[in-house]
């Protein structure tokens, strides 16, 4: 006997489509009621900023310490630091004696450069040059050579002499310097015959008014190449220790120079080797000493350096000495040096002599 068929369904397709639905039927109240307990959940909206809250300040109130430098200038003939504004004179160059009854010289100490040059019967006289440092007095001053328009026409300013042959004073005329000749009457005020030697080795210049007559005359150029300081100074970095130097112009003059390194300079002492001073008592002394070896030639009798062209130069700075070449391309270009690889030598800052030895004449040190 057979069982009775069940009432119910026994379609598999149709109890699984019956299952899938109840499935997404209770994904979807899931999503639903998550996305209800989410939204109430969310934070918040941010409070508007209070742009009216004060700024936070330092406390102390800051205050800055920084001192500004004081603004310097360059002395152009020495390259010493100085006020700005202090130099703004000419310079005063003068053709000073040499003889030995002119010794002791007035002011010679203070020059910012001297240069030395041959001339009659074996001396040496003097072509003095004033800036920086200006004394009360210069002298004895004497009078003009060919020469001096090359030297001196580089610095413009001023020049005095006590005069000389009348073919010099022409040559010295026509440069852009202003001529002060003992004897003229511009200069009555500022020179006169003092009692410190003889004549013609007493003739004297009163040094600022001289210059405060010519008030607008223009300060000079630089006329070399200076370093900061002394120990930067080519010779000081690149030269060769040395102790004295020697020279000879001619048979009355043969002057030497040592090494003091005390006072950081050299000191000067006479044909014969006395020490060389001043009417100060000052030894006369020199931070850079540049020898340029010169052609001489005698015309007329009167020796004449030849200023234009260029030759050998030697030049000395704390305490030891460097070889270089000197350069001078016409009568208002200062002489120019360079080493041996064509850089320009810088001098250390202070006074400087220049030597113009003659080729026929002697430079040695030791």
């Amino acid at each position: 006997m057979s069982e009775p068929r069940s009432s119910r369904p026994t379609d598999r397709s149709t109890g699984v489509r019956r299952r899938g639905a109840s499935r997404r039927l209770l994904a979807l109240v899931a999503i639903a009621t998550a996305s209800a307990v989410l939204g109430g959940c969310s934070a918040p909206a941010p409070d508007p900023v209070d742009d009216a809250r004060p700024s936070p300040s330092p406390s102390p109130e800051y205050v800055s310490t920084y001192v500004e430098p004081p603004a310097i200038e360059l002395a152009p003939l020495t390259g010493e630091p100085v006020e700005p504004g202090s130099l703004a004179r000419s310079t005063l160059a003068a053709k000073i004696d040499n003889h030995p009854r002119a010794r002791p010289q007035v002011g010679l100490d203070r020059a910012d450069i001297v240069f030395e040059e041959l001339v009659e019967g074996g001396l040496t006289r003097y072509v003095g040059v004033w800036h920086s440092d200006v004394p009360a007095e210069i002298g004895p001053i004497r009078s003009i050579r060919p020469m001096d328009p090359d030297i001196i026409s580089p610095l413009g300013g001023i020049v005095a002499y006590s005069g000389g042959q009348q073919r010099f004073v022409d040559l010295m005329r026509a440069t852009r310097v202003y001529n002060a000749i003992h004897g003229q009457a511009d200069t009555d005020a500022v020179m006169y015959r003092g009692s410190n030697a003889p004549a013609p080795h007493n003739v004297i210049v009163r040094a600022p008014e001289l210059l405060a007559q010519h008030a607008d005359i223009a300060p000079p150029a630089q006329q070399f190449a200076f370093a900061a300081d002394a120990a930067s100074a080519t010779a000081a970095k690149d030269g060769q220790p040395i102790t004295s130097m020697a020279m000879t112009f001619g048979s009355l003059g043969s002057p030497s120079w040592a090494w003091d390194a005390a006072s950081g300079t050299w000191l000067r002492s006479m044909t014969g080797g006395a020490p060389d001073t001043a009417a100060s008592g000052a030894r006369l002394s020199a931070v850079n000493i540049v020898v340029m070896r010169v052609p001489v030639q005698v015309i007329q009798d009167i020796p004449t350096t030849q200023m234009i062209g260029g030759g050998e130069a030697w030049v000395s700075s704390g305490g030891k000495i460097v070889p270089a070449t000197w350069s001078k391309p016409d009568q208002n270009t200062p002489p120019r040096l360079v080493d041996a690889q064509g850089a320009a030598v810088r001098l250390a800052p202070g006074a400087t002599w220049v030597e113009l030895v003659p080729t026929d004449g002697s430079f040695s040190f030791q």
